[in-house]
């Protein structure tokens, strides 16, 4: 065989595949041509290595088809590429898609907290059945600020860490129930309650307040938007829409399982404040503010950046390559 030959014959052919896999759009018939093409050319590529062997035309030719399969099958991206696509739009999308069901657990957490010690606080006998009066004055003058500076600062922060990431990570992966979400928030009320009603007995529900405010502002806020993106899964398999429960379910678990990794980051930054700064001896204007800012980067990160994601058309999903074609349509 003429290697010149076949490829002046085909040179149009192989030039079309090769124009079809750089087109960035192709509908239905743009596929089937660009099928075709390349069954056509992956035969001419045999023919040439068969009789001629190594080429400049089965060189040029092998990279035309390389093209054309990249296109055909896609490729993954980096992982530089993957991690800027993840914290510059799937992280922040998945945040702000569960801004007003976090805000919604937000009010209804501190109203039951509210309530729980308000309750309790005007009983003063409600109060002594908590615990024996020496107890309860030991734990509300010193166990209580004691706790946080017990521990070395670096060991205190990873144990508080890794306490509530395990936290929020139940409330996403269990949010499936919806009744472990919902659980978790009321039974942490309850307990911020009991302390509060304790503390106040006592005349120290300032200090309670000054302790919790500077890390509590960011921890808190991260545990509600675990909760709401485990009820938005929960809701994805009740109220499914157009999808299957089956679709509407892995698109949302993929999507809001991203929200739990996220939030490790964020209860890692939560945990420094913790650590370093709630129990030690700053001044407290100082300490609030390093909370307040901390929760300031929090919700930029959620509300401007992810809103921009959104916007672009963002939902926090893997893109179609790393989660699979759902559905198949024809045309």
């Amino acid at each position: 065989m003429d290697a010149d030959a076949l490829a002046d014959a085909r040179r149009q052919e192989w030039d079309a595949l090769d124009r079809l896999s750089r087109t960035r759009h192709l509908d239905g018939a743009g596929v089937d041509e660009l099928i075709v093409r390349y069954r056509a050319a992956s035969a001419d590529l045999a023919e040439l290595k068969t009789s001629v062997g190594e080429s400049p035309q089965s060189a040029y030719l092998s990279t035309v088809l390389g093209a054309g399969r990249l296109r055909l099958t896609g490729a993954s991206d980096g992982v530089l590429a993957q991690v800027s696509r993840f914290f510059g739009s799937q992280l922040p999308a998945a945040l702000y898609r569960v801004r007003w069901t976090t805000l919604v657990i937000a009010v209804g957490f501190v109203l039951i907290a509210a309530v729980v010690a308000a309750w309790a606080a005007s009983d003063p006998a409600l109060v002594a059945t908590l615990g024996p009066p020496d107890l309860l004055k030991q734990y509300a003058e010193e166990d209580f600020t004691g706790y946080y500076t017990e521990n070395p600062a670096a060991e205190f922060a990873g144990m508080v860490w890794t306490n509530n990431a395990w936290i929020a990570l139940q409330c996403v992966l269990f949010g499936i129930t919806g009744i472990w979400p919902l659980y978790m928030m009321v039974q942490n009320a309850v307990s911020i309650g009991i302390a509060a009603a304790v503390m106040a007995a006592h005349g120290r529900l300032d200090v309670m307040v000054l302790y919790i405010l500077p890390h509590g502002m960011l921890e808190m806020t991260c545990i509600f938007v675990a909760g709401a993106a485990g009820l938005h899964i929960f809701w994805a398999w009740v109220a499914p829409g157009r999808r299957t429960r089956a679709e509407a379910l892995a698109t949302e678990g993929r999507s809001l399982a991203t929200v739990a990794i996220g939030l490790i980051f964020a209860l890692f930054l939560s945990g420094l404040v913790e650590g370093f700064v709630t129990g030690w001896g700053l001044p407290w204007p100082v300490k609030l503010g390093i909370g307040a800012a901390a929760l300031g980067v929090f919700l930029v990160y959620m509300l401007v950046v992810g809103g921009r994601a959104v916007r672009r058309g963002e939902t926090g999903d893997l893109v179609e390559y790393e989660a699979g074609t759902p559905r198949l349509v024809a045309g």
